[in-house]
């Protein structure tokens, strides 16, 4: 395992050794070694930067799970939301340029954008696209980028059909969907595409040479970590999310060489070493800080009762928070088998990043370590791989629990109200668009028409719902219950996630699709 030091960053010419009082690298690389097995992850990327230097950059485990190519501080994951504040920087940029303002409408710039509500159409900011609260539900309009042949100009022309979910700016709730419309602003603005200035205006001057927008540019390197999940009990290879169409919310792929740089520089205000630059200025740095919203703060798990804040806000890309009596700026991504975390404390003027090849929750453990080893946490320290263990553990026990309540107050001697052919045909629905319901070998296959993967076997379940199992590994089944006319005609189906550990992205609840009448 190979550790980089601050040189190979051009931020100092040596990296000192962090205190051994409350710090053992030792101790840390056994300790990762523990998580990597206890919560099911093949590898990991870490990297601690402080006072504008970076303190250490290693890989621990392996890219691939039967495979013996190790992790390094260049290998590449898809780091996921935490694009999101890299969206938000190239905002501040613009806006640092005159060429657009945070409280700007949307419409100035995308005049034929639209929401449900044209009260909210109307009214929607610059800022409101990135602060998760316009109104849409939790995950509102993901399946339109999902697996989806969709681009980011159809995806953002489609969010208008979302009906909301809440009044406008009432209540938070994460969103991907209006990422994208930001990112069609720079067109718009800057006249590059958002993938250009992102590249142009942070990676360059950063010096972030190993980092990449596009899911061929992830797939291209030979040193790219490959995603894992949970599949039929055990840990194994899952396909990777192409994300190229939702890329300002979730799109960019990097290492954390690369990602210690963007940590200096967002702990030192938008300053960057090489020529005493900076990406933005200090009063935009303290802007994309600053709470824009409220976020909710349930009771954690019992074994994670510690995590629970005195405060927490959404910035501009950024959560906000507290952790032992200090701010704590971070995000974390998570997509297919791939999981990151980014941590800052700027009064410490400190940051950690960790990536990881899974889907479990290693990433917060071993932030939580570094932070109670880094700032002085009292004695005795939590044990953090145990504790997101046990919580995962409690998770799935209660999920379990659910589902075994359905399946005993399932009739399983019902059927279908009408023969299996008369639900077949095609269907639409607003913000998605269309499906179809074909019988096959006397079997019915749900098809999403935009959305080669989601290809589902409908397994009767009760009554006029059936559960669709899709054909694609690692995507959530959905309960697909049809209503009908008085005269037995169908009316509608509509689905909602059978786990309820499936992620907000499956937000099934969301459609309704009606059958599309023949043409006459």
């Amino acid at each position: 395992m190979r550790i980089t030091v601050a040189a190979a960053l051009a931020l100092a010419t040596a990296a000192p050794a962090l205190p051994a009082q409350v710090f053992r690298q030792k101790d840390f690389d056994a300790y990762v070694a523990r998580g990597l097995q206890v919560l099911r992850t093949p590898g990991a990327s870490i990297a601690v930067v402080r006072n504008g230097r970076m303190l250490f950059a290693k890989g621990y485990g392996v890219r691939t799970i039967g495979d013996t190519a190790r992790v390094d501080a260049h290998t590449l994951f898809q780091i996921a939301s935490n694009t999101k504040a890299f969206t938000t920087a190239a905002l501040a940029i613009l806006v640092d340029e005159g060429k657009l303002a945070w409280d700007d409408p949307v419409t100035k710039f995308l005049p034929g954008f639209q929401l449900y509500d044209p009260y909210v159409t109307r009214e929607l900011t610059v800022r409101d696209l990135v602060t998760h609260k316009s109104g849409l539900g939790l995950g509102a309009g993901d399946l339109l980028w999902f697996h989806s042949s969709y681009n980011r100009a159809e995806i953002a022309h489609r969010i208008r059909f979302a009906r909301p979910a809440s009044s406008f700016r009432s209540a938070y709730a994460y969103d991907n969907v209006l990422y994208i419309v930001a990112g069609e602003i720079f067109p718009a603005v800057a006249g590059q595409s958002w993938d250009d200035v992102v590249k142009t205006r942070v990676f360059t001057p950063l010096g972030m040479s190993e980092s990449g927008t596009t899911t061929a540019f992830f797939t291209s390197s030979r040193n790219a970590a490959t995603p894992h999940g949970i599949e039929d009990g055990r840990l194994q290879v899952v396909p990777l999310d192409s994300v190229d169409n939702i890329s300002p919310a979730g799109g960019i792929a990097s290492n954390v060489t690369d990602l210690a740089r963007w940590l200096v520089c967002r702990l030192d205000s938008g300053r960057y070493s090489g020529g005493g630059g900076r990406l933005f200025s200090e009063a935009q740095a303290r802007e994309m800080w600053s709470g824009q919203t409220i976020l909710p703060i349930p009771d954690p798990p019992p074994p994670l009762a510690a995590l629970r804040p005195n405060f927490a806000e959404y910035g501009l890309g950024w959560r906000l928070r507290d952790y032992l009596g200090r701010k704590v700026v971070s995000h974390t991504g998570g997509l297919a088998g791939m999981s990151s975390q980014i941590t800052l404390v700027p009064a410490e003027k400190l940051g950690v990043v960790i990536l990881t090849n899974s889907e479990s929750d290693l990433m917060a453990a071993l932030t939580y370590r570094l932070l109670d080893d880094l700032l002085g946490a009292p004695r005795p320290r939590a044990d953090w791989v145990a504790a997101f263990a046990q919580a995962d553990q409690i998770a799935r026990a209660r999920a379990d629990s659910t589902l075994q309540a359905g399946r005993a107050g399932r009739d399983s001697m019902s059927q279908p109200s009408l023969p299996l052919a008369r639900y077949a045909g095609p269907y639409r629905d607003d913000l998605y668009g269309d499906a179809s319901v074909a019988l096959e070998d006397g079997r019915l296959v749900l098809r999403f028409s935009r959305s080669p993967a989601f290809v589902g076997d409908l397994e009767h379940w009760q009554y006029d719902t059936f559960i669709a199992r899709w054909r694609a590994k690692h995507l959530e089944d959905a309960y697909v219950t049809f209503a009908l006319t008085p005269d037995g005609a169908v009316d509608r189906f509509q689905m909602a996630a059978v786990s309820p550990l499936a992620d907000f992205s499956f937000d099934y609840q969301d459609l309704l699709f009606r059958p599309v009448a023949a043409p006459r």
